[in-house]
């Protein structure tokens, strides 16, 4: 794998996992352990996440999420939680992907996915809380089945087409810069009203 398939790979499986971590990780597992996935030699550590217990863990994660994600205000309670843990899950995911490249190699592509996973996560959550605002509930569950459908799309182009996960990750990110301050004031705004409603 060149360098660039590497690094369309890593901000692509960085981009799914800060949206749905357990579901990248769900979607990778079941489709290597069904042999819908044929992993190149670079990324034979993820066969890791075959093992039933990964699964299983993985898909209770997964249904979690999935539920409370629908209902509004507990998903931004659970982004709020998972600000930290997606980009952590990615960060793991990469190390473990990349496990037997260059030390100095895998160490980029850690940082590149882990900081791809916060921005993408970041960008989900301002979403989540601008619409959350709104006093119907069908935006909030819309958005929800979009972010349930964008994360395997994302892990099925990352592995199947590199080249054009690249260029779409990429866009994101140009936008993503353009547009981080108002997400991190929103952010941080919404988290202060959830912090104070759970003290009140």
């Amino acid at each position: 794998m060149d360098a660039v398939h590497l690094l369309a790979t890593t901000l692509g499986l960085g981009f799914a996992a800060g949206l749905r971590l357990y579901s990248t990780v769900l979607g990778l597992g079941l489709a290597i352990r069904f042999g819908f996935l044929r992993l190149p030699e670079t990324l034979h550590g993820l066969e890791v996440l075959a093992h039933p217990a990964v699964l299983i863990a993985a898909g209770v994660a997964f249904a979690a999420e999935f539920v409370g994600d629908k209902i509004p205000w507990v998903d931004s309670v659970w982004d709020s939680v998972h600000t930290i843990i997606r980009p952590i899950g990615a960060v793991v995911l990469a190390a473990t992907a990349f496990a037997d490249l260059d030390p100095v190699v895998r160490l980029v592509l850690v940082i590149l996915c882990g900081g791809v996973a916060l921005s993408s996560h970041a960008t989900k959550a301002a979403t989540r809380l601008a619409v959350n605002h709104s006093p119907e509930p069908f935006s909030n569950v819309a958005l929800s089945l979009m972010g349930d459908a964008a994360a395997p799309f994302m892990v099925w182009l990352t592995t199947s087409h590199p080249m054009i996960a690249l260029v779409l990750v990429l866009g994101f990110l140009v936008m993503f810069a353009w547009l981080a301050r108002r997400i991190w004031r929103l952010l941080r705004g919404g988290f202060e009203r959830l912090r104070r409603w759970s003290m009140a």
